[in-house]
């Protein structure tokens, strides 16, 4: 008796704890979408982790660069200059209006309404490591997300399609 009670307890309090991720994570999450929608760089680098994503590209580098069907050369090349490659591409790519690509792929253009803080809450998954993230479709894969770093919950991955990432024409 006392274990299904137990067990029901311990199911209520982690709802409880990824509802409470979510709700805290969605105000950041706002003003992020505002920042990218009005250009605001220092909003946007306020909310976005830059080292992560650096990280994060070094690796989608070297990830493409080891493959198997890689030469010596390739894989040589990979590891020299993942790294600067990764830097000259969070200075180009961690801005403003080429995250706007990534919103309009959520739905929202410069003319959408953004939905209030509720309903971007409703709209995040909690994840088991205290992430929240954001998907196209609500059991579809991560493509953006967000730590709590500070106080501040901050952009540190991009899941998504790297080629949706691209400087404005």
């Amino acid at each position: 008796m006392i274990r299904p009670l137990l067990a029901a307890a311990l199911a209520i309090g982690l709802a409880a704890c990824a509802t409470t991720q979510r709700i805290e994570a969605a105000g950041d999450v706002h003003a992020l979408l505002v920042s990218i929608r009005d250009d605001d760089k220092p909003a946007f680098d306020a909310r976005v982790d830059k080292p992560a994503l650096e990280r994060e590209l070094e690796a989608r580098i070297l990830e493409r660069t080891e493959r198997p069907d890689m030469s010596d050369a390739t894989r040589t090349l990979g590891a020299l200059f993942a790294k600067p490659l990764a830097r000259i591409a969070g200075d180009a790519l961690l801005q403003p209006q080429v995250f706007r690509a990534v919103a309009e792929y959520y739905g929202y253009s410069p003319q959408t309404p953004i939905p209030n803080e509720l309903e971007i809450a409703a709209a995040l998954r909690a994840l088991p490591d205290g992430r929240v993230c954001a998907a196209k479709r609500h059991n579809g894969p991560c493509l953006i997300t967000f730590a709590n770093e500070g106080g501040v919950w901050r952009m540190v991955s991009f899941d998504g399609d790297i080629r949706q990432l691209h400087l404005p024409k």
